[in-house]
């Protein structure tokens, strides 16, 4: 370790917040970096700990701990530490094919796990992360890598999201040519339309499209696959290898709020959703796609544009707990929504580690993120309701929704149970349902053949990438189910390696 008693002398400080008042105006990133100088301090903070919990992806009590992707955290902090930036990116890539996107959206497992953390507050491995990859690119040690030669082996990846840029990447890097295939008018796929700006500036994501097309990559925007006009037939003769990354993004439904029409294989499609509810992705992408349509991110401005659903003056109800349901919370309140309320099934956390949750497990506590600090300010008390579900919806004369009806559920006998009387009516003009998702979209796993197990994703071996149809592989959400970006680039890698294989015979 570069400093031996920085652990002991160097006090925890995160890049800074811009704040709810002023942040709320518009949907930029509001997290403004400390200096060159602070930065290293917190590198410094770095104990280069003998058994490195931060890298590990260790599974404990049923949970990993630790960076999936074996992030070499110690050795470039050290390097951050003693201002060697070039050095410390080059370690920080030999793992990761986008800190950009980790550094600003994944949760950290690698802090949860941090020795530091374990008797006070742990090393800000997310900032650095971050800290670095912003300043390889501000100073050019970022070039793109073009293979002296290519393998004459043709993959086809299904999906833009974090795992299948990730192997177009490395399959790009080993030389094959490279093909990726998008529905959405837009590459980056949950990264592009499932994340707002003000969390993962777009523009991020576009920087990395055009850094893989120098490399070689091939992106096809507005094909779907599986469908009759891009059937898998064609690309499976065509190619010598498909990788099917198309996520886990068949929403989990509230009956209540649905009147169903019929087949429900792709999410949303033949569900008529009550006027009023949304699918949270499905929101989301349509406040994305006007921003990105209009180059206005100020609130004001958003709130002026069609096609977008009109928030200001709504009471607004999220159904769901987690980042997506934050997400939601922070982008109903920057278009101007009357109020927000967050329901939640589960119930709430504790403010610190049970004695059942040890570290360096991943702490099961109440986590207060960037939309619950803006709705506080802007209410003046947490959104959230805990312990809650949604038993019925009302509708106004015109079918929209006006009020729900929502009971307390008890979980004494771990599972959840209705409280009799319990029952309330709530103001409800915008239903956002951000419950999560329950697998793949069935269609393009039919069109390819592939079976999927009991929770929606497609069928492999353990720990393997392949399918039951020869050249036809999977990673990502698609693969493991609903997941974290940073498990996503993690599967993206590994699945590459298996294609690489089966490709080149070694």
């Amino acid at each position: 370790m570069g400093k031996l008693n920085g652990f002991l002398e160097v006090e925890r400080k995160e890049n800074t917040k811009v704040k709810p008042e002023k942040r709320l105006e518009s949907f930029e990133e509001f997290y403004v970096p400390l200096s060159t100088e602070e930065r290293r301090r917190q590198a410094s903070k770095c104990m280069d700990c003998g058994v490195p919990f931060c890298q590990s992806a260790m599974k404990l009590s049923g949970m990993v701990t630790g960076c999936p992707l074996h992030n070499l955290i110690p050795e470039w902090n050290d390097e951050i530490y003693k201002g060697h930036e070039k050095h410390a990116f080059e370690r920080l890539q030999k793992t990761n094919n986008f800190p950009e996107f980790t550094g600003r959206v994944c949760p950290a497992l690698c802090e949860k796990a941090c020795m530091c953390g374990q008797w006070g507050e742990p090393v800000t491995v997310h900032d650095n992360e971050k800290y670095l990859i912003e300043t390889a690119f501000e100073k050019g040690y970022i070039t793109p890598f073009v293979p002296s030669k290519r393998s004459g082996k043709r993959v086809a990846v299904v999906g833009s999201g974090p795992s299948g840029l990730a192997v177009a990447a490395q399959l790009s890097h080993r030389g094959h040519s490279v093909t990726v295939f998008e529905r959405e008018d837009r590459v980056g796929g949950l990264l592009m339309y499932g994340i707002p700006n003000m969390k993962l500036d777009k523009e991020v994501v576009l920087r990395r499209q055009r850094l893989m097309e120098e490399e070689g990559v091939e992106f096809k925007t507005g094909c779907d696959i599986g469908s009759k006009e891009y059937p898998a037939k064609k690309l499976m003769d065509e190619y010598d290898a498909v990788v099917l990354c198309c996520g886990a993004k068949k929403a989990r439904s509230l009956a209540v709020a649905l009147k169903n029409t019929g087949d429900a294989g792709k999410a949303g499609a033949g569900e008529q959703l009550v006027e009023g509810a949304y699918y949270a992705v499905d929101f989301l992408t349509m406040v994305t796609k006007g921003l990105l349509s209009s180059g206005d991110k100020s609130s004001g401005g958003m709130r002026k544009l069609s096609g977008i659903p009109k928030v200001a003056g709504k009471n607004v109800v999220v159904v769901g707990g987690g980042d997506t349901g934050n997400d939601c919370i922070g982008t109903v309140l920057r278009l101007g929504c009357k109020s927000v309320t967050a329901i939640e099934m589960m119930p709430k956390p504790p403010v610190e580690r049970a004695a059942s949750n040890p570290w360096p497990e991943w702490p099961k506590v109440l986590k207060t993120d960037y939309g619950h600090e803006e709705a506080i300010y802007r209410f003046g008390e947490d959104p959230r309701v805990f312990s809650t579900t949604v038993k019925e919806v009302k509708t106004g004369k015109n079918g929209g929704i006006k009020k729900i009806v929502t009971v307390g559920l008890s979980w004494d006998n771990g599972r959840p149970e209705e409280i009799p009387g319990s029952e309330k009516e709530m103001d409800c003009d915008i239903l956002l349902i951000a419950a999560g998702f329950v697998g793949c979209e069935n269609y393009v796993a039919d069109a390819f053949g592939t079976g999927l197990t009991a929770r929606g994703a497609v069928m492999t071996g353990e720990g393997k990438y392949a399918t039951g149809v020869k050249g036809v592989f999977t990673a990502g959400d698609m693969h493991r189910g609903q997941s974290l970006v940073v498990w996503a680039i993690a599967e993206g890698r590994a699945c590459a390696k298996e294609v690489d294989e089966y490709l080149c015979g070694y």
